[in-house]
C-alpha cells in the first residue's frame, strides 16, 4: 500500500515549523512550544492534564516543553488549590506577549490557507484528521 495521508501530514506539519522559524524576528521557540503558547493564549490558564489531552504529547515531552517555557519566564506552574496534586499552567507577562506574537503568526498562516479552501474542504480536512487521530488512538490502546 502506498502511503497517501501521513506523508502529506508530515510535510504540512514541518511546513508550519519552517514558517514559524522563517518569520522575523525569530521567536527562538520550538514548534511544540509555539503551539502550547498559542493554546494558552486562546484558552487561558489550564491544568497540565488539559494540556496533555489537547496535544496528546507523551507526558515526558509535555513536561520538557513546560520546563523550557518556565525557564524562559514565559509560563508559570502553580499548584491548583482545588487539587494540590496537579498544576495550573498560566502565561507570565512576557509569556502573554510571546503567545500573542505566536498566535498572530499562526493566524496569518491559517488565514492564507483558508483563503484557498472552501467550507467543504475544511470539513473534509477535519474529517481526515479525526480519522487519523482515532486510528492512532485505537492502535495505541491495543498495544497497552
Amino acid at each position: 500500500m502506498r502511503l497517501r495521508l501521513v506523508p502529506a501530514l508530515h510535510r504540512a506539519t514541518h511546513g508550519v515549523a519552517l514558517f514559524l522559524d522563517a518569520t522575523s524576528p525569530p521567536l527562538g521557540l520550538t514548534q511544540g512550544e509555539c503551539h502550547l503558547l498559542a493554546h494558552l493564549h486562546e484558552a487561558g490558564a489550564a491544568p497540565v492534564g488539559v494540556l496533555h489531552a489537547a496535544f496528546a504529547h507523551k507526558r515526558s515531552t509535555l513536561t520538557s516543553y513546560l520546563d523550557r517555557l518556565e525557564r524562559a519566564g514565559l509560563i508559570r506552574r502553580a499548584l491548583r488549590p482545588e487539587d494540590r496534586r496537579s498544576f495550573l499552567v498560566s502565561l507570565t507577562a512576557a509569556g502573554k506577549a510571546a503567545a500573542a506574537k505566536v498566535h498572530r503568526r499562526l493566524a496569518r498562516l491559517e488565514s492564507a490557507a483558508l483563503s484557498r479552501m472552501s467550507a467543504r474542504d475544511v470539513r473534509g480536512f477535519h474529517a481526515v484528521l479525526q480519522a487519523l487521530q482515532e486510528a492512532a488512538a485505537e492502535t495505541t490502546r491495543r498495544k497497552r
